[in-house]
């Protein structure tokens, strides 16, 4: 029994596909509609469509529901890593990492730095909203002070962040995409080099040609900044203990919920040793986020330190809500399995079956903006195709990779997409064209699907 409402042809899934593709881009980008508004008008649209084939509301109820729980886990972490960014803003653990950070770090070398330390913390935490949330903030806090150019200091940290929830073994993605098609995961993360390695490479030098070169005034700034952060009395040598303890329980591969609660309790130990803030203010703190003293003269400090919260989640809460059931409508409504269901004619070389499969993760990531979905949909999909072509299924993991995992940050509506905007107050279409690993790894897997490059034939 199939687990959609409708069999739609090709043809039609083809139609719905363009109509939400262009209601959302249509409205986000030329009208600049918030994100929730274009994806409820996607979902009425939808749901007008169902009661006109006679689907029951209730049915379609269903499917959105049940794509909301497909990613219940996410929307859970969001609030947890709301009172994360508070804790380490309080306990001065952020505004202590943006101060050494300014100390050691050389407005030359700043845009790669961005990139190349947070590729280094994204492999360790396995996890690129919590290095977004983290690093990304102290990077985008020093940009002003080096005069750097924001969206290109965001597209550096997603760089980074997705080179390590690409290659990580404590990723979430880089397990999925190994379980999905059935291979071991080192073996998974050892092919993927083949791609990320290069494209890790092209993004250092694009972003050396984007450096400009320092003047006076830059270093006048970063001295301004440092004084500015010491003056809120946050910046303390200890204070960077939750980023340690946060790195090493990721290593042991501990639950990300248990790892926030443990440095969220560790912040706190280590906020009442240099401040004493009531009960009150601690509540006001994580819900609305972390605010210094008003009678601090602190310029424009003030305000990259004011950060964190649940309400600073709840914008990207509801645009996950809206997008993973939209997904669950275009499921239960049969667009998604018609449209897969339509090109299985076209898949008749290694060429070509690279670029279904990269072109199915990206649809999904643009027709539901929800990365776990694009891996785990076009895996199972097309695993049959790749062993009826004589494939190893390892070329089909790093594809959806490529294609997939890397590429959900890139979409304004996506689950990655909003929390890194809302979080870095950078908008997506911002920071995209600087994002280069993220598209360069998607290029490269196409050059060498078609060239046969890397790619392995199954073992007899």
């Amino acid at each position: 029994m199939n687990n959609y409402l409708l069999k739609l042809k090709p043809r039609t899934a083809v139609l719905l596909s363009i109509m939400t593709i262009f209601i959302l881009g249509g409205t986000m980008i030329k009208l600049g509609w918030v994100p929730q508004i274009s994806i409820l008008l996607v979902i009425i649209t939808l749901l007008l469509f169902g009661l006109a084939n006679k689907i029951p509301f209730k049915s379609m109820q269903e499917g959105m529901a049940k794509g909301l729980m497909s990613g219940i886990g996410a929307i859970y972490l969001f609030f947890f890593i709301g009172l994360l960014v508070s804790a380490l803003m309080m306990s001065g653990a952020i505004p202590t990492l943006m101060y050494y950070g300014l100390s050691l770090i050389s407005p030359e070398f700043f845009y790669i730095s961005a990139f190349a330390l947070s590729s280094v913390v994204g492999v360790a935490l396995g996890s690129s909203l919590t290095t977004t949330a983290t690093l990304g903030v102290a990077f985008i806090g020093m940009a002003g002070a080096f005069g750097a150019n924001p969206a290109i200091v965001a597209g550096a940290v997603v760089s980074g962040a997705f080179f390590g929830d690409k290659t990580s073994p404590l990723s979430d993605t880089t397990t999925i995409a190994a379980s999905v098609v059935g291979i071991d995961m080192f073996a998974h993360i050892r092919n993927m080099m083949y791609t990320t390695i290069p494209a890790w490479i092209i993004t250092t030098a694009l972003l050396w040609f984007f450096t400009e070169p320092a003047d006076a005034q830059d270093f006048a700034n970063i001295e301004t900044l440092k004084t500015n952060l010491q003056a809120t009395g946050l910046v303390h040598g200890y204070a960077l203990l939750p980023f340690v303890t946060l790195i090493l329980m990721a290593m042991k591969r501990v639950n990300s919920i248990y790892i926030i609660v443990t440095t969220v309790a560790l912040s706190l130990i280590i906020t009442y040793t240099h401040s004493s803030p009531s009960l009150e203010q601690l509540g006001n703190y994580f819900f609305t986020g972390y605010k210094p003293a008003e009678n601090l003269n602190l310029g424009d400090v003030a305000s990259l330190v004011s950060r964190g919260g649940i309400n600073s989640m709840f914008f990207t809460i509801t645009i996950v809500v809206l997008a993973l059931s939209l997904g669950g409508l275009l499921q239960a409504l049969g667009v998604l399995p018609a449209l897969l269901s339509g090109i299985s004619g076209f898949l008749t070389s290694t060429g070509r079956v690279t670029l279904t499969v990269a072109s199915t993760a990206v649809g999904i990531n643009v027709l539901i903006g929800e990365q776990y979905l694009s891996l785990l949909l076009s895996g199972n999909t097309f695993r049959s195709t790749y062993e009826r072509l004589g494939l190893a299924p390892k070329n089909l993991a790093r594809t959806l990779e490529d294609a997939g995992t890397v590429i959900n940050p890139l979409v304004p509506w996506s689950v990655c997409g909003v929390f890194i905007s809302s979080v870095l107050n950078i908008p997506v279409l911002d920071y995209l064209p600087y994002a280069f690993f993220c598209y360069t790894c998607l290029i490269l897997t196409l050059i060498f699907g078609f060239t046969g490059i890397t790619i392995s034939k199954k073992a007899n």
